[in-house]
């Protein structure tokens, strides 16, 4: 397969499509394009981010960019980093929830947010037409190593003024986490010690990269944590990918909250401290209509992709959003998905409304999505997508991005995926079967076009 460069960043399996030619290649271009200032490093576990990282560091020096090395350390503590050091840009060494062979350079701007299309085919023009150059040795970058970064953001959090930690030691809660061996496995650990619960069980929590499960985290690769949470009698189940910007919940009894309910507990709770909009994007659950009725506020949506929610955020001036993967977008510490900002918004949410995990969920309507993918193989997805399109024709469409249909009480939302060969699927009815049902038949036609 070819590496996939998109907003999603520079993507592929590491010694086939991403190999050291392009990491050189696209490093010089980002260091180009920002100008040669201080750029940010951060990478999660993965067995191959040690010599990504390498790489990257060195090239980044070599055309003249100062660098500050954080190590392994989720998303959005690379995002807090760029935004602490005033850094001109960051790159985050990590392909998120592809398999371990994955890897990938992702690209934040002097924000902290990533870049956006434009931003992103100036990088791939520089790239392309090799408009970067190397360096004097006396004008060589310089690189320094910054262990604090994670224990910065962790302060940020709690300085959050609806955030107690106090609060929160005084329920003595048990909690169970499941961090994929990633770049949660000690992060997270260290947050909720500051937060004061009681216990944590934890569940792949070695930073090697050796992914024990598929770690996208659905619910079909969770079913030990599941299991392990009412064992333990804890008060709630953390699940995170291996970069920590998704997050899901399991309840008190084991079921799996999900990571569209996550967005919406969270937004429940901040909502209830700050009114204003909320902007998720078209993938995202109905229940985010539901949240945003119950506080008399609007839902905005937007193209899915992280940048393009924070756009709309940005354009409506909306106060908290996100993606209903479990991306958590608290614009109060910055503009970028934070599992570690959701759990601890979660936690403050026990705390005060003195309700178990199951009791919150409970208190929200059933909505029952499906999450599929189409290999495309030799499929054209352009070509597929019309199929679809015109055979659903008479329905309410929306082609903001890739072809949603709205349905009386349901949905179907087809889209290329930015970060695998694939056409993902996406469907929301009263009822599980109905969502797979639709699913499934959307998934023929597009096979058969």
């Amino acid at each position: 397969m070819s590496l996939m460069v998109s907003v999603s960043g520079i993507r592929g399996i590491f010694g086939s499509d991403l190999h050291p030619e392009n990491l050189v290649k696209y490093s010089a271009a980002f260091g180009t394009w920002a100008k040669k200032g201080k750029i940010v490093v951060g990478r999660d576990s993965r067995v191959t981010g040690q010599i990504i990282e390498s790489i990257v560091v060195a090239t980044l020096k070599s055309v003249g960019c100062d660098v500050i090395i954080i190590g392994i350390a989720p998303t959005p503590t690379v995002a807090m980093s760029v935004l602490e050091h005033n850094a001109s840009g960051g790159i985050i060494i990590s392909a998120s929830h592809n398999p371990a062979q994955w890897n990938a350079l992702k690209l934040l701007n002097e924000k902290s947010e990533f870049l956006d299309a434009s931003q992103v085919n100036e990088v791939i023009r520089i790239a392309n037409e090799k408009e970067y150059s190397f360096v004097d040795y006396k004008e060589i970058g310089k690189s320094e190593f910054h262990g604090n970064a994670v224990q910065n953001h962790i302060n940020a959090i709690l300085s959050l003024p609806y955030i107690d930690a106090e609060k929160i030691r005084s329920k003595k809660f048990s909690v169970a986490l499941d961090a994929v061996n990633g770049a949660g496995s000690e992060s997270i650990p260290a947050l909720l010690e500051a937060l004061g619960v009681d216990r944590v069980e934890k569940l792949h929590c070695t930073p090697n990269g050796l992914f024990p499960h598929n770690p996208e985290p659905l619910p079909e690769h969770l079913t030990e944590i599941c299991a392990l949470v009412p064992n333990v009698k804890a008060n709630l189940g953390i699940v995170t990918d291996p970069d920590a910007d998704r997050l899901a919940f399991v309840d008190n009894n084991g079921r799996f909250f999900g990571e569209e309910y996550t967005l919406a507990a969270v937004n429940d709770f901040y909502l209830g401290k700050n009114k204003g909009n909320i902007a998720v994007n078209l993938s995202s659950s109905m229940i985010n209509e539901w949240v945003a009725s119950k506080h008399s506020v609007q839902c905005y949506r937007s193209a899915v992709g992280e940048i393009n929610v924070v756009k709309k955020m940005q354009a409506e001036h909306v106060v908290i959003g996100g993606e209903g993967n479990g991306g958590v977008i608290n614009p109060d510490l910055h503009y970028g998905r934070d599992a570690l900002v959701g759990i601890a918004m979660m936690l403050q949410f026990m705390a005060e409304t003195n309700k178990s995990t199951a009791e919150i969920r409970s208190s929200y309507p059933d909505y029952f999505m499906g999450k599929f993918k189409a290999e495309l193989g030799t499929i054209d997805a352009e070509k597929a997508l019309a199929t679809v399109k015109e055979f659903y024709k008479s329905e309410k469409i929306d082609t903001t991005d890739g072809v949603k249909i709205n349905l009386i009480d349901s949905w179907i939302h087809l889209r290329k995926s930015n970060t695998e060969p694939i056409i993902r699927i996406y469907t929301e009815a009263p009822s599980q079967n109905a969502a797979d049902s639709l699913a499934s038949y959307v998934k023929k036609l597009l096979t058969q076009s």
